[in-house]
Parts: C-alpha cells; structure tokens; sequence
C-alpha cells in the first residue's frame, strides 16, 4: 500500500478517487509544526539561527494517525502544495513522522492525468525551496518581535510591525500625507449640446477648463452668440488586446474591482475550487500556459465562438521574481461553463474562465470618433468624443470588460452647427485617491514587495491589526496606523523602504534557487538590524501626537489639550497630565475621570474603580492588569450566563463576553481557566471528541466548538456518507 499525505481533507478525498486501489490518501489539515508563541525559544540566533519547532495545538492526533498509516505503507508520497510553503510542510512532515526515505510529487491542478502523472514521478524534497520558507518565517519573526517590542515601550503596548506588513502600511500613509497636503484648485467645466442638420443632439465639452467664474460666463456668453461650424471629424479604428491569464495579484484584482472581494474572501474561494479540481494552483505570479492547456483553450474558443475568433497567444510573465515553474490560473476543463459549490466560487470561476478563453482570441476592433466644434468669435473648441465596437473579438467571452458605445450622429467637417444649450460647472481639483485593496497589490507588486502568498494575509493584517479600515472600497488608515507608521519610519527607514523590502524578497528567491545560504542571508540582516534596534532603547516614549483645535479646552483645568492614543483609539488629554486629568473623546464630549468606590474586589480585597473604557462606563478592579475583575450590573449578569458548567475545569460556567472580535463565549474562572469558544454552547457535548457543541446557523443548526474535530463541519460527514 501506498501513503498520499496532502494538506486538505477535500483534496485527498478527490485524490484517492482519482488514485484508486493500492493507495490510502490522508491530510495533514494544513501545517503540523510552526515556531512557538514565545520568541525567547523560537529561534536559536547562536546556532545558525535554527528554529526551534513545535506542534501545532490540536495537531497531535492527526499526527498520530499519519503515524499509525506511514508504518503500515509500503511507500510515502509528500503531495502538498507546488510552492515553497507546500515543500516546507512536506519537510516538517517527513521530519515529524520520521519518514527515512519520503517522496515528494507536486501538480499544478487536480485533475486525474495531472495527479497521476505526478505519483508516477516523485522526486526528493528540495532543500532550497524549504529553506527559502524556513528563511522568510525566521525572518518575519526576528522583525516582527523585535521592532514590536519596542514599540510596546515607546508608543503603546500591544502595537506590532512587520517586515512587508510595515512597508505596506507606509505606502498607505505616503498616500494619506499627499491627500492632506493637497490643497484644491478651483476650475469650471462647460459642457454644451448640438446638432447638426441631421438635427440628432451630441453633448460636447470645451477643451479648456477656465480658473475663474469670470471666464467660463464669458466664454458661455461668447459661444451663445456665436456662429459654430464643425471644425474636423476624426475616425480611427483601434485594437483592444485581451490581457494574460490571471496571476493571484491579476486575480485579486479583478474580484475586488468586478465582484467587490476582499483579497482573503478571493482566495478562499480560488483555495475551494483547486481542491475541488476545477483551476490550477492559485498561487502564482506566471502567465504561462501549458502547451495542452493552450490547446484545450484554444479548442473552446473555436468550438464556442468561430474560426474568427480564435487566435494562440503566448505571454511573457512581467515580474522578474516569478516563483517556481507554475502556470498561470486557468480552468482545468475549459469546456465547463460553471463550477462551485456557492455563489462566491462560481463568480470567481466565471472570471478565471472568462480571462482564460478571452487570452486566445482575437482583438477586439473599436471605432473611435472624436468631432470638434469651432466658434467664429475666438473662444476654445468643444470637443465630443464617441466609440463603438465593430468587431468583439475577445470581448465575447468576456462582455463585462466591453463599456458603453457612445454613438455620435454622423455629421462632415464645414458643416453647421446648432448650439442648443451651454453650462458651466464650478469644481474643484481632487486629491490623490486613496488605495483600494486591488490597488494596494498592485503596488506592492509593482514595488516587489511581497509575493503571491502573502498579498491577502498583508492586507488582513493591516485590519486586524486595527492599523487601516476598509470604508467601502477604500483603505483609509487609522489613527493608530498613522503613529505606528511615523515611529517606525522615523527610526527605521531604511528597514522599511522598498529597495531593502525588495532585494530581502529577491535574496529569498536566491535561497529558493540553491545560490544562496540560509545563516549567511539571516547573519547578515539580524546583526546590523538588532544593533539598530537597540540602539533606539533610550529614545524618549511618544505621549502628544498634536495640539487639538483650540475650541476644545481642558474640562477640568481650562488648559491646552493634545492628542493621545489609547487601546481604544485618539483621544484628547490634558497638557499638564498627570497633574491635571481632564480628557475629551475624539468628538469633544468630556471624559469622566476615574471614581474609587468604597467596595472591594471579591476577587482580590482591593478597591474598585469606575471608568470609562471602549464600550462606555464599567467598574473594574484597581489593579488591573494583575486582577481582571470585572463586576457587570444585575441584568448584564443575567444576559451573559448560558448555564452551562465548563468540561474543562468542571467548576466554572461558561459565559458570554465581548473581546476585539465580537462576542464570545468563555470560562468564568478566567485566568484560571481559559477554555473559550466562538458562539453560545447548547449545553451538550459533541459525541465524537467530547467538547461543548454550539449553536451554528441556519444550515447548521449545531456543530463541535473544536476547529480540529469533524463535527465542526457536520455537513462534511453528512456528505461522505
């Protein structure tokens, strides 16, 4: 018998149909080991900078089932994902399970020649290529916890940095410093229609855009009396190329302008549909198509839509750093109009669907009419503009890239015109738009910062973090962004620009390659990095980010006020703090200070305290954070209790609370206990693993509070049976 480990319970179970007999395929439900919590022991910097590893929580019984099923096979095929992540847990696999003599097998798409073809060729694991991963985790840790350590010193504790998620976060607020720079102009816009003798309207618009009111009225006044002809009729016939097939940046791209997705929802869905066996791998930044795979494209194009249609395209991929030899995304089958098992993966099918067929067809044909009206009295022409397609080419495979025609009435140049009515508008000039999630990628790809693995999780971070908000389409920073963004970059430029961010990325692809050493690369980073990290211990803490506007005293004293960061946002504070404790909310209401009450804690004997925290007044122990006592008002009590006795500790009740991410539902003995889970507990437990089963939705009315358990996906085994 032979042994398939992949990642995902889904794409083992489409593998093992496609396998058939002779072979067992089991998932290690994505990484089993990952560097600790902890930083004190998650690197060892004097021995080469080895990571010390451990076991994911929850892992330890997948672990011992891969264990039970490798000593009963024959042979052992490493089958995870074809990029550096996908070879990294292949590693920690073979290493894990003390696999002597493991091959490793990688495909682009899951499909049934695809798979086998791969089986029938294994290979060894590449060493560079988990090295290269190895390197960017040690990395983005050494970073990450100690620049965010001493930002938790100088600017606020629970802050963090990051080597590509601070760069990203810079580029936002260079963008937002331009917008607040800005300073608008003002200009008028005329816009005026006209006919022909054919006597069909044409809205047109002057060519000039006059500064001031005077001009644009003596310009409307002007061409009222005016005698108008038309000046010229230019026609040109261009072509609209299709663009290559989507890379994950292309992608991400395209779902965010057309579907409105967020990065992270895009990918889910592209994850779903290459475990299903409908796309190729959906992490890559090639262009490339597979010879068959032209082939097949090429055959529904003409199938679908003609001879005329259809034309073969090669295209170059355009970053210099592509990873590994992929292809770009593609549908397997491109003959199948719709795939997916819910609206999200269908409509990003029909986009990678779409771009693929439209790669290998024809230009599209656009006529381009541009008619010029000319006024006997000397003011500016007017122009009108029109196009329409007269021939779709690639544009009808994917008609939501086609526009609106403008039809302009046919008129010949000399011919007199009728001026029938004429505007000005007052406007003024617009400041930089702020970057949208599609936009941002863009950038970072642009700039050579990140890579396809990591635009989704870049993004996300910034929102968790509670560094930028999405306001529509938009990313516009917070204030907490913005302090963090001006500390680092203040103190570690260098360390965030994007020719350092950029040759990090490209010394990383060198590791991939086997041209470059692992110690050597993370030597040379840490060294000087540490230094300057240390170097900024004694750099006094930030405490004002600025005067607030002079209306808004100090409540208390009548004093000046600035502006401070709390844990739950910018506030306004007194200048003479801590003598004087006078404070303002962002909007100018007064902040009531603090209040002793003469009542104890009956958690540890000291007094309590009312104050003012995120979600309004509460009354808490004074010795917070030591004791987390927190008494909540009768009907609060009431409202939070389940009845449920926690299993863990057999003595506390499981209550509800409200942390950074919603409500949720968690132990009363906290800190002693810290059993917690995401939705209210029914009270029974789940029969499989013995935890607290929950309320689900409406399609799943009940479920397992454990991620690691399979009765959190109930509909899952209702579906294998």
């Amino acid at each position: 018998m032979k042994l398939v480990i992949v990642e995902s319970p889904s794409k083992a179970k489409t593998i093992e149909k496609y396998l058939g007999k002779g072979y067992t395929v089991r998932a290690s439900v994505g990484h089993i080991r990952d560097l600790p919590k902890s930083n004190k022991d998650a690197v060892d910097i004097e021995d080469d900078f080895r990571p010390r590893y451990q076991i994911v929580a929850g892992k330890q019984h997948i672990i011992d089932d891969l264990h039970s099923e490798a000593d009963k096979a024959d042979e052992i095929i490493l089958a995870t994902d074809p990029d550096r992540e996908g070879e990294a847990i292949a590693w920690h696999l073979a290493e894990t399970l003390k696999l002597k003599k493991p091959k490793r097998a990688t495909f682009n798409e899951i499909t049934e020649t695809a798979v086998k073809e791969a089986i029938a060729k294994p290979r060894a694991i590449d060493q560079s290529l988990r090295q290269a991963q190895e390197a960017r985790r040690v990395l983005d840790r050494l970073f990450g916890y100690d620049l965010s350590g001493l930002i938790w010193k100088k600017v606020r504790y629970g802050l963090s940095a990051g080597r590509v998620q601070s760069p990203a976060l810079r580029i936002i607020m260079e963008k937002e410093r331009e917008i607040r720079a800005f300073v608008p102009e003002k200009f008028w816009v005329i816009t005026a229609q006209f006919s022909g003798t054919n006597k069909q309207h044409f809205p047109t618009t002057c060519v000039e855009e006059p500064k001031t009111e005077e001009e644009a009225n003596r310009i409307v006044t002007t061409a009222q009396d005016s005698n108008w002809t038309v000046l010229s009729v230019d026609e040109s016939e261009q072509a609209r190329s299709p663009r290559a097939p989507f890379t994950t940046s292309t992608l991400q791209q395209a779902a965010s302008t057309r579907l409105g997705f967020s990065p992270s929802r895009t990918m889910r869905a592209a994850q779903k549909l290459y475990e299903a066996g409908c796309i190729t791998y959906m992490r890559t930044d090639s262009t490339n198509l597979g010879k068959d795979a032209q082939t097949a494209l090429l055959a529904t194009v003409q199938k679908e839509f003609g001879e005329k249609y259809t034309e073969a395209r090669v295209f170059k991929t355009k970053s210099k750093n592509a990873q590994e030899a992929h292809e770009a995304i593609r549908p397997t089958n491109p003959g199948k109009r719709s795939a997916g098992a819910n609206d999200d993966q269908k409509q990003v099918y029909a986009l990678i669907l779409a771009r693929s067929l439209a790669s290998q067809m024809t230009d599209a044909r656009v006529m381009r009419t541009k008619i010029i009206a000319h006024s006997d009295k000397g003011i500016p022409d007017f122009t009108a503009n029109g196009s329409r397609v007269v021939f779709d080419g690639w544009l009808k495979a994917d008609p939501d890239a086609r526009g609106e025609d403008v039809q302009l009435p046919a008129v010949t140049q000399g011919e007199r015109l009728t001026l029938h009515d004429i505007q000005s508008e007052g406007k003024e000039t617009q400041p930089p738009g702020r970057y949208s999630e599609a936009g941002l990628i863009k950038e970072l790809e642009k700039r050579g910062i990140g890579r396809p693995s990591t635009y989704a999780s870049i993004i996300s971070t910034l929102e968790e973090r509670g560094y930028v908000e999405k306001q529509g389409r938009t990313l516009l920073p917070t204030h907490t962004g913005d302090v963090v963004s001006t500390f680092i970059e203040s103190h570690f430029n260098d360390y965030i620009s994007d020719t350092f961010t950029a040759e990090m990325e490209n010394e990383l692809d060198e590791i991939a390659e086997g041209t470059r050493e692992y110690a050597k690369t993370l030597r040379d980073f840490y060294g000087a990095f540490h230094k300057a990290v240390k170097a900024k211990d004694k750099i006094p803490k930030i405490t004002g980010m600025g005067d607030v506007p002079p209306e808004f005293t100090c409540p208390t004293c009548g004093g000046e006020m600035e502006y401070k960061l709390s844990r739950s946002g910018r506030f306004m504070s007194c200048k003479k703090f801590p003598e004087c404790k006078g404070a303002r909310k962002e909007d100018g209401s007064v902040i009531e200070p603090p209040k002793e009450l003469d009542e104890k804690c009956p958690v540890c004997g000291s007094n309590l305290i009312e104050r003012e925290g995120r979600f309004g007044r509460f009354i808490a122990c004074t010795k917070y954070p030591k004791c987390k006592f927190v008494k909540k008002n009768a009907e609060e009590e009431a409202r939070s209790k389940t009845g449920v006795i926690c299993p863990v500790c057999k003595t506390g009740e499981m209550v509800e609370r409200r942390g950074r991410f919603g409500p949720f539902f968690s132990c009363s003995n906290y800190p002693d206990c810290k059993n917690a889970i995401k939705a209210r507990p029914t009270g029974a437990l789940c029969k499989m693993c013995g935890s607290l089963m929950m309320h689900g939705t409406k399609t799943i009315p009940e479920r397992c509070s454990s991620k690691t358990c399979p009765n959190h996906n109930p509909h899952k085994i209702d579906s294998k049976k």
